[in-house]
């Protein structure tokens, strides 16, 4: 029997609260699947399970927080059907129920056929009887957010109709169904204020029941500032700056958008981000974890990008194999990380294990960044704004579009010459963009 659990999606991350199933007990699973939304200090992640076979026992209620490793559900291998036997005279039974069920079943007056079986192999429990012998009342799908707003404002839920997936109610649906009962029984009555939590759900795809959070919470501040002060503290960093001529790639840029249709024209951080991956891969001693005080290199180029979630705070969710993609596709699918980040539909295949991470805070005005390295990774890259500046050509003045590009490094895994070479790196493969 496995065990699915509260992944680790962060090395900040201690515990996580289950927002929303995705699965029912009986859903069949593969590896891969998104299976459960959880809420983290940073942001809400969909999580996938890593083994196929038969969700049998969902373990923790929507809404609950545990710490990291609890088991949240069963899954088991999903076993091959087994034949019919016989339970009595001219009778037959799946052999899926123990003579003690079925005896219970018996003095309960449950039909075992209509029972949907939640141990392995679809056998079916003692639980399975009482619950089809004594049911309760349906769950109604709703957001935890929605629940208490519907306290708050005295909505009945069950007169609520949902809009979410699957028909789950969201924050919205409950304050549509208050201002609809607002104005039948006090017609011309002002609306009362929208409170800061009172916003549209974004625009885009239909939204699960989970809701983005405007600001991160003071609890979500401690935690990050709990792992910059200890990373601060055990990490011995090294910093590096230079200044890099940007004239070769955003001369290059503008030819290569010419061809482009709009959709898939080139942004600057694009051309950033790529080098930047290209580089690690030259200097593999920035790319990887320390882990049980030693370097351990990374098989791949897993980016963090670091994204400014709305009302503030940050998630650094990685491009897989960065170094490999060609540029329309790491374009695209930076486009579509950001979107997803900022929106809370992150999955937890893209917030694991970054190798190194990128903040480019050129977009706020600053002209250079020097990061705290996020454990256990052993490197973070700086980016700033673009900034014409005066550089000598061939022994002759000019100005030309430069970002200054920044390294903070970890000085048990290398020394300033490693860190040189990777900077070096970048600014060589910046001034051939073209093989990018």
């Amino acid at each position: 029997m496995g065990k699915f659990t509260m992944p680790s999606l962060g090395a900040d991350m201690d515990e996580g609260t289950l927002l929303e199933w995705l699965v029912t007990e009986g859903a069949e699973v593969t590896r891969g699947d998104v299976v459960a939304v959880v809420e983290t200090a940073k942001s809400t992640i969909e999580v996938e399970c890593f083994e196929s076979g038969t969700v049998t026992e969902l373990l923790v209620e929507p809404g609950t927080t545990v710490p990291v490793g609890t088991p949240l559900a069963a899954i088991s291998p999903t076993a091959p059907g087994r034949p019919a036997v016989a339970t009595g005279p001219g009778l037959t039974e799946p052999a899926r129920a123990t003579p003690l069920v079925r005896h219970q079943a018996a003095e309960e007056g449950v039909d075992l056929q209509a029972v949907l079986g939640s141990g392995r192999g679809g056998r079916i429990t003692r639980a399975d009887v009482s619950r089809a012998a004594h049911p309760t009342p349906a769950r109604i799908a709703a957001s935890p957010l929605a629940r208490r707003l519907a306290e708050s404002l005295g909505v009945d839920l069950a007169a609520v109709k949902g809009t979410g997936s699957r028909g789950a109610i969201k924050a919205d649906d409950v304050r549509a169904a208050a201002g609809a009962a607002g104005a039948a029984g006090a017609a011309g009555e002002e609306p009362a204020p929208s409170t800061p939590t009172d916003r549209a759900a974004p625009s885009g795809p239909p939204a699960r029941t989970t809701e983005t959070r405007t600001a991160p919470s003071a609890g979500d501040r401690l935690a990050i500032a709990r792992l910059m002060t200890r990373a601060k503290r055990e990490i011995p960093h090294y910093y590096l700056s230079t200044v890099i001529d940007l004239a070769a790639a955003l001369g290059w840029m503008r030819t290569e958008n010419v061809a482009r249709p709009v959709a898939d024209r080139l942004v600057p951080a694009a051309l950033l981000l790529k080098a930047v991956a290209l580089a690690a891969r030259e200097v593999p001693e920035l790319n990887g974890h320390w882990r049980h005080d030693r370097f351990v290199p990374a098989a791949g180029v897993r980016l963090g990008t670091a994204v400014s979630l709305r009302g503030g705070g940050l998630v650094a969710p990685a491009l897989a194999d960065a170094d490999r993609m060609p540029l329309t596709d790491l374009m695209a699918a930076l486009k579509d990380l950001v979107t997803r980040a900022r929106h809370g539909r992150l999955r937890a295949s893209e917030t694991a294990d970054p190798t190194l991470t990128v903040t480019n805070l050129g977009d706020q005005g600053v002209e250079a960044v020097f990061g705290v390295i996020y454990p256990p990774q052993v490197a973070m890259v700086g980016l700033g704004r673009v900034i014409d500046r005066p550089v000598a050509v061939d022994g002759m003045l000019a100005v030309h579009p430069t970002v200054t590009a920044t390294l903070s490094a970890d000085h048990r895994a290398s020394d300033g010459a490693t860190g040189s070479r990777f900077l070096t790196a970048l600014d060589r493969l910046l001034q051939h963009p073209e093989d990018l």
